[in-house]
């Protein structure tokens, strides 16, 4: 099992209804991301949490917009992560993004 050297993880911090071009902002992040051959990507989505504005977003019954949180999680070598947060720049109007290193215990995917 090869382990990568150095490991970054990015966590992106944005909305359920942001969008880049008519597309969940989300979705467009992981495509993004497969172009330019991470390792992975994955999408959590929050039940309740607010961000700069300070409106707490929700997922109560009642409520007709939910916007809920979204993060988005990448972990990869720094080096590889450069370019993609270059176009997040352009992608992300609102949101945050964190960047943290990472020891990276084990990477495996089928050979199939």
């Amino acid at each position: 099992m090869k382990l990568l050297d150095k490991a970054e993880r990015i966590r992106i911090y944005i909305g359920e209804d942001d969008k880049y071009k008519g597309v969940p902002l989300a979705e467009a992040i992981v495509r993004e991301a497969r172009k330019l051959g991470l390792a992975g990507a994955t999408v959590f989505r929050g039940m309740s949490g607010f961000g700069a504005n300070s409106l707490i977003h929700t997922n109560k019954i009642l409520r007709l917009s939910e916007d809920l949180p979204v993060v988005v999680e990448i972990v990869e070598h720094p080096d590889r992560l450069r370019p993609l947060l270059t176009i997040l720049d352009e992608m992300m109007k609102e949101g945050m993004i964190t960047r943290e290193p990472v020891d990276v215990i084990a990477y495996r995917h089928s050979k199939s």
